[in-house]
């Protein structure tokens, strides 16, 4: 858990986060976080079960309900850490590649169960501070483009 080898891998190996208790408001720090992620080139799909769309992607309410033909690489948590064991679950069942729980948010019996299930995890960890602390390149703007992140969110990048 943590090892920051297997959290650049993560990363740069990803092409879509799945950003659990991502807000539509842009002064949420997942909003701002999503953002960012779409702006380095991920396709991020949001999940919120009171919202319909955040940052130009259909939003679902959980992680089950994300449909199969969309790959899951990573799951970032925004979530208080008593609802992590059912993200967890969630992520184990879609076959999610790594985990992440933001700042503050821990659970080290649902870290296990996710490494068990081969899942890596990055625990009480930031997934832009570790991007940025790991230095990991932004994604080609072909893969932008692929993943339908509007072309409004790559100005700048």
């Amino acid at each position: 858990m943590n090892d920051p080898g297997k959290i650049r891998a993560a990363l740069e190996g990803a092409s879509t986060v799945a950003v659990v208790g991502c807000s539509p408001d842009p002064a949420r720090p997942s909003h701002e976080i999503a953002e960012y992620l779409q702006r380095q080139g991920y396709r991020v799909i949001p999940v919120n079960p009171r919202a319909a769309e955040v940052l130009g992607e259909r939003s679902y309410p959980s992680l089950r309900d994300v449909p199969d033909e969309i790959p899951i690489d990573v799951v970032d948590v925004f979530r208080r850490s008593e609802h992590v064991a059912g993200v967890a679950e969630e992520a184990i069942a879609r076959g999610a590649r790594f985990f992440f729980m933001q700042l503050g948010v821990e659970d080290a019996a649902a870290a296990r169960r996710l490494e068990a299930a081969g899942i890596g995890v990055a625990m009480n960890r930031c997934i832009l501070v570790e991007h940025r602390r790991l230095g990991i390149q932004p994604k080609s703007r072909n893969a932008r483009a692929h993943h339908g992140v509007s072309p409004m969110s790559r100005e700048g990048t």
